[in-house]
C-alpha cells in the first residue's frame, strides 16, 4: 500500500538528497500541504503515479534548498537588480511560447533556459549557457525522446536550450497552475486561483539573481498565468514590461483541454474529461478577465498587445512592432536569430496538434458567455 504524502517527510527527503538544511523561507508549506492532501484523497491514483508526483515535489524542494545555499554563499548577488524585465502572458495556448522563443533568439536578451531552470546550481556563464554539460545531457535525452515519440513535439515548442516558463520557478514555492494540472485537485485549484502569490514572485527575483550571476542580460520571461497575478508581479518588478498575447478563446480553450489531458495521463493514467470541461474554460476566461481588470487599473498603454494570427502570418513584422513598443533596438543580430529559429521550427514540424471542444463535451455556444467581455473588447481572428 502506498504511503500518504506527508509534508515534513517530503521536506526531510529533500534535505537528505541534497545534504542541505536551510530554506530561505517556508512560504511553500501551504501550497504543498494542500497538494499533498488532494493527492492523498485520490483513492484511484495508482502507486506509480503517486511515486512520480512525490519525486517531483522532492525535486522542487531540493532545488529550493540548492538555490538558498548558493545565495547564502554569494549574498552580493541579491544586490544586483532585475532591470526592465519583459513578461509574456495571456490566456494559455495563445502563442506565448512562440513569442518567448523569438525574443530569446535575440542575443541581446537573457532567458531562463529549460536546462538551467531544472538544474540551476552552479549557475552557467554567458559562454557556457548552450554548451554546459548539463545542457548537453538534456539535449541528448530530448533527442532520444523525440526519436521515440515525435508526436510530443506537436504540443509544445520546447527544448533544453530554449526558454521555459516561470511556472517551473514558482513551483519551488508551490504556487503555480503547473501543479494543478496533475489531475483532479479541487483543493489546490481553489487555493491557487485565490492565493496571495507575492512570495512566489519574491522567490523568482532571487532565482533570477542567481541565474544572472555570470550570465547577465535583460530578462525575457514567460508564463500565461502572469495574467492572473499582474498586481503581484508589478509589486515585485515595478519596471516590468508586459506583453499580452491574444487568440480566439474557443481555439485556445480546446487546445488547453487537450494539453491538460496529456498531463492527466502522465500523472493519473486516465483523463477526467468532466473535470477538465468544468474547470479549464473558467480558468481561460479568468486569464482574460483579470488581465482586463489589471489593465483598467494600471493604464491601457502599460501592456503591449500581440495577436496570434499576426504572429502566424508575419512573425518578423510582428516582432519589429513589439520592439518599437518596448522601446528596444531592432538589430541585424536580433532579426538573424529570429529567422534562424523560425527556419528550425516551422509550424507543424512534428505534425499538427488537433483538438476539438466536443471531445470534452464543450461547444463554442456553451462557452460564449465566459468570453463575452473579452470578445467585446478585443477583436481576435476566429479560427473555426
Amino acid at each position: 500500500m502506498t504511503q500518504p504524502l506527508v509534508v515534513d517527510e517530503l521536506i526531510e527527503e529533500a534535505r537528505r538528497a541534497t545534504g542541505l538544511e536551510r530554506f530561505d523561507s517556508e512560504s511553500f508549506r501551504e501550497g504543498l500541504a494542500i497538494l499533498a492532501a488532494d493527492i492523498n484523497r485520490d483513492m484511484e491514483r495508482a502507486p506509480p503515479f503517486i511515486a512520480r508526483i512525490r519525486a517531483d515535489f522532492v525535486q522542487a524542494l531540493s532545488n529550493r534548498l540548492k538555490v538558498t545555499s548558493y545565495l547564502d554563499g554569494h549574498p552580493e548577488l541579491l544586490a544586483r537588480p532585475i532591470e526592465r524585465p519583459v513578461f509574456v502572458m495571456g490566456m494559455p495556448r495563445t502563442g506565448t511560447t512562440m513569442l518567448s522563443n523569438l525574443l530569446a533568439a535575440d542575443p541581446a536578451r537573457r532567458s531562463p533556459l529549460t536546462w538551467e531552470i531544472d538544474d540551476p546550481v552552479p549557475p552557467a556563464t554567458t559562454a557556457t549557457l548552450f554548451i554546459d554539460p548539463r545542457a548537453v545531457k538534456r539535449l541528448e535525452a530530448e533527442r532520444q525522446l523525440l526519436a521515440a515519440r515525435p508526436e510530443i513535439g506537436k504540443y509544445y515548442r520546447g527544448s533544453a536550450i530554449y526558454p521555459n516558463e516561470c511556472v517551473f520557478i514558482h513551483a519551488h514555492d508551490f504556487k503555480t497552475l503547473m501543479w494543478e494540472s496533475r489531475g483532479k485537485l479541487p483543493g489546490y485549484t481553489e487555493f491557487i486561483m485565490s492565493a496571495d502569490v507575492a512570495s512566489a514572485y519574491a522567490y523568482e527575483q532571487r532565482y533570477l539573481q542567481l541565474l544572472q550571476a555570470e550570465a547577465p542580460g535583460t530578462w525575457n520571461l514567460k508564463m500565461p498565468s502572469h495574467a492572473l497575478f499582474i498586481p503581484a508581479l508589478l509589486k515585485q518588478f515595478p519596471d516590468a514590461r508586459l506583453i499580452w498575447t491574444h487568440r480566439d478563446p474557443f481555439a485556445a480553450t480546446g487546445s488547453l483541454c487537450s494539453l491538460i489531458s496529456l498531463a492527466h495521463r502522465g500523472y493519473t493514467g486516465k483523463v477526467d474529461a468532466p473535470w477538465i470541461a468544468s474547470n479549464y474554460p473558467k480558468q481561460v476566461a479568468a486569464h482574460a478577465n483579470r488581465a482586463m481588470d489589471a489593465r483598467d487599473a494600471i493604464g491601457e498603454d502599460r501592456i503591449i498587445d500581440v495577436h496570434y494570427a499576426d504572429m502566424m502570418q508575419d512573425p518578423l513584422g510582428t516582432m519589429r512592432a513589439v520592439y518599437t513598443q518596448l522601446g528596444d533596438s531592432w538589430t541585424d543580430a536580433a532579426e538573424a536569430g529570429m529567422r534562424a529559429w523560425l527556419d528550425t521550427n516551422p509550424q507543424d514540424k512534428f505534425g499538427r496538434h488537433e483538438y476539438r471542444l466536443a471531445e470534452f463535451g464543450l461547444s463554442q455556444e456553451s462557452l460564449e458567455p465566459l468570453f463575452e467581455r473579452y470578445l467585446a473588447r478585443y477583436e481576435v481572428a476566429r479560427e473555426g
